[in-house]
């Protein structure tokens, strides 16, 4: 039988701290959310191992390397509103509600979004609000928000996530580049995201987030 609490300080002693992950929040983020908890059942003696676990229906949980450096990078505040794009059954969204006020954390998948929801109520995670619609669409609803994390790759982003990034805010996302991948941060500024490198990294890319396809004639 797997102890997951040691395979948890495991996870971060090898692959989140020695990545440059050295937030304290982020890491006793990381360390007090139950990670096997959001996969399939079959999934959770490899929950804390390295690479990106398929959750089904081309959703993905980011590897502890990734999404440890994306959170540090993004350094999210107490007062603080996010956006979770693409959000299974609900890690992330967890891990980054100990950081945030609160977290939207929005799924296209009903049947998954009805799983986050079940699995954050039995946390008592009560600053989460699971939301269901296109992911391409993000949640005007609730917006603007202060912090936008993707979690998947991206070939380009939305026109709808940016209008829904609050001005001086930062979001979060993988890049796809050939087989390559590219982590960056965006900061808004003057209405528009600037973006810079973080770190390399590789997520398969979600539905809707690849770059539409160029016929020459």
């Amino acid at each position: 039988m797997v102890d997951f609490k040691q395979a948890r300080t495991v996870m971060v002693d090898t692959q989140v701290r020695p990545n440059d992950v050295t937030k304290y929040p982020v890491i006793d983020a990381i360390l007090s959310v139950p990670r096997e908890e959001f996969v399939p059942l079959a999934l959770r003696p490899v929950a804390y191992a390295e690479g990106n676990i398929h959750l089904g229906d081309d959703r993905w949980m980011l590897e502890p390397r990734s999404i440890g450096k994306l959170l540090d990078e993004l350094n999210i505040q107490p007062g603080e509103l996010v956006l979770n794009v693409a959000a299974g059954f609900g890690y992330d969204a967890a891990v980054m509600a100990r950081l945030a006020e609160a977290v939207v954390a929005l799924e296209s998948n009903g049947e998954m979004a009805k799983r986050a929801e079940a699995i954050l109520a039995e946390r008592a995670a009560d600053n989460i609000a699971v939301v269901t619609g296109d992911l391409t669409e993000g949640y005007a609803g609730q917006g603007p928000y202060d912090v936008i994390l993707i979690a998947g790759g991206v070939e380009q982003l939305p026109d709808a996530l940016a209008e829904q990034l609050r001005e001086g805010g930062r979001i979060a996302a993988i890049f796809a580049e050939g087989k390559l991948g590219v982590a960056r941060i965006g900061y808004k500024l003057d209405g528009r995201i600037n973006w810079r490198y973080a770190f390399n990294a590789s997520a398969p890319v979600l539905p809707g987030f690849a770059k539409a396809t160029e016929f020459v004639f």
